[in-house]
Formats: structure tokens, C-alpha cells, sequence
């Protein structure tokens, strides 16, 4: 049984080193004081005050392949507050819409693995729901790839903090393969994301292009789940998308959402034959 707890903890103790919140010689303290008093590695460290709570949380949630971004990482924006806060309600809220997902949607068997997410307006919350439905995706351990489709004001390079200088809409004019547009986002095990690239002057056209098609078939093969941020439905973009993904979910916004507008994009989808597999009032 001691044999077991100090290999725990010593896997604790260097997912901790590498992160940077502990030094090898303070790992070595905390070992000492777990021995003598018979600790758990962080409960020893805790009492000795070289980490908190939320450090030890941080290197479970990696020893199980769960990881999560520790508070103070700048390496990806605190709006994807999925990759930060995993105990945070708004979380639990988006594991709770996750697992509706999993249910009436999702399925590998299928090939039913893309979803574009879709609004109205501008505003109204669907940059932030993809990017992070796309992290507690990838926490699943479902192979998750984001794609920035609103080529008009994309937002999830900045969230994800890559580059934007090559994307979705190089991949549509065939100047970048679809492989190599996908950024492997590193610190979150299984998500990848396709930014929307340079700006086009015909942006319309390029989604209406069978090159979007032929996209989509290359990342079904490796992965497991597509989540498509869309522009503004006021637009012909989002229709567009919706209409080769297969499948939307409406986000719509608490005190800013028009009913109007909200069930006229409904009617123009559902004429669109897409499958209308939910809809958000997104409140986050």
C-alpha cells in the first residue's frame, strides 16, 4: 500500500513540475513530510503550504486524462472557461447539454458527427458555446475538431490564442490541404481547431463551394466530433453551413434574442432540410 502511495505521488509530484507550480527540491520536501505523517502527497503538501487545492485538482485531473487549464494560463483565453473551471456551474451546464448531445445527435456508427451552431444576431454567445462544448467534448475523450466557418468575424484564433494566417477559408480556395489547417491545441488532450484564416471578399461563396463537402468527409475520418462556429444568420453564411453539416443547434440570447428572429431562422433551416437537434438559451 505505501509502495502505491508514493508511486501516485510521484506522478503527481511531476505533472506538478512540469506545470511549474512545484520545484523538484520542494517535492522532495512534500515526500518526506508524506512518510513521516503517513499523508496523501496533497494533503502533505497542502499542510506544508507549497500548493493548494486547485493545484492538486489540477495534476488529478492530468493523471486521469482529464486535463484542465491551472488559473493564470495565458495560453488560452479564461472565456473558454471549460479549459479553467471544471467544477464551476457553468460547466456542469455544458457536461449536462454534452451528454443531450451524446444522446439525440452524436454517433460514430452513424457518421453523425458534425453540428454547426447557429443564432441570429451577433452577440448572442456562439463563439464562446462552440469553443467550449468543443473542450468538454475533447475532455470525453472524443476526438474534437473546432472549425472558425464565420469568415466575416471570426473569434476562435483569438479564444485559442493560434495563429490566423492560414484556415478555413485557404482550405476552400485550395491553397492549404484540410490536414494542415487543423491546430492541434496541445494543453487539451484531443481538440483541435481550424481557424477561419484571411478575410475573404466573397466569403458566400467560398461555403457554397463542394470544396467544404469534400472537407468535412477528410475530417470525419479522424474525427469523432465536429463542432462549427458560424457567423450571424442574418447573413446567408450560417444556412449554408447548416445545410452541409447535417445538423444545428440554435443558440439564442436571454433579453437580446428577438422571438422573431429566432423563429424565422428555425423555418429557413428546417426548409433547408437540417436537423434541428436543439436549441440554447444561452444565460453563461
Amino acid at each position: 500500500m505505501q509502495t502505491q502511495q508514493l508511486t501516485e505521488a510521484r506522478s503527481i509530484g511531476a505533472i506538478l513540475i512540469d506545470a511549474g507550480k512545484l520545484s523538484a527540491m520542494d517535492a522532495e520536501k512534500i515526500l518526506r513530510e508524506q512518510k513521516l505523517h503517513s499523508l496523501r502527497f496533497g494533503d502533505a503538501a497542502i499542510k506544508l503550504g507549497l500548493l493548494n487545492h486547485d493545484d492538486i485538482q489540477f495534476a488529478l485531473a492530468n493523471q486521469f486524462d482529464y486535463p484542465y487549464l491551472p488559473h493564470g494560463d495565458q495560453s488560452i483565453s479564461g472565456e473558454v472557461i471549460a479549459a479553467f473551471s471544471p467544477d464551476s456551474p457553468v460547466v456542469e451546464q455544458l457536461r449536462a447539454l454534452r451528454t443531450q448531445l451524446m444522446l439525440r445527435w452524436f454517433d460514430t456508427e452513424l457518421q453523425r458527427k458534425t453540428l454547426a451552431i447557429v443564432s441570429p444576431e451577433n452577440g448572442e454567445g456562439r463563439s464562446y458555446v462552440a469553443a467550449n462544448l468543443a473542450v468538454v467534448f475533447s475532455q470525453l475523450g472524443e476526438r474534437t475538431l473546432l472549425i472558425d466557418a464565420d469568415l466575416r468575424q471570426p473569434r476562435q484564433h483569438q479564444l485559442f490564442k493560434i495563429t490566423n494566417s492560414a484556415g478555413l477559408s485557404s482550405v476552400l480556395t485550395g491553397r492549404t490541404s484540410a490536414n494542415d489547417a487543423a491546430v492541434k491545441i496541445n494543453k487539451l488532450l484531443g481538440l483541435s481547431v481550424v481557424p477561419a484564416g484571411a478575410t475573404p471578399p466573397n466569403p458566400q461563396e467560398l461555403l457554397s463551394r463542394a470544396a467544404f463537402s469534400t472537407m468535412l468527409k477528410i475530417y470525419s475520418e479522424s474525427y469523432d466530433v465536429i463542432i462549427i462556429d458560424t457567423p450571424a444568420a442574418k447573413s446567408a453564411d450560417a444556412q449554408t453551413i447548416a445545410s452541409r453539416s447535417g445538423a444545428a443547434m440554435i443558440v439564442a440570447s436571454q433579453n437580446r434574442t428577438s422571438v422573431a428572429e429566432f423563429k424565422t431562422l428555425l423555418a429557413n433551416l428546417q426548409q433547408s432540410n437540417v436537423i434541428i437537434v436543439g436549441s440554447l438559451l444561452n444565460d453563461f
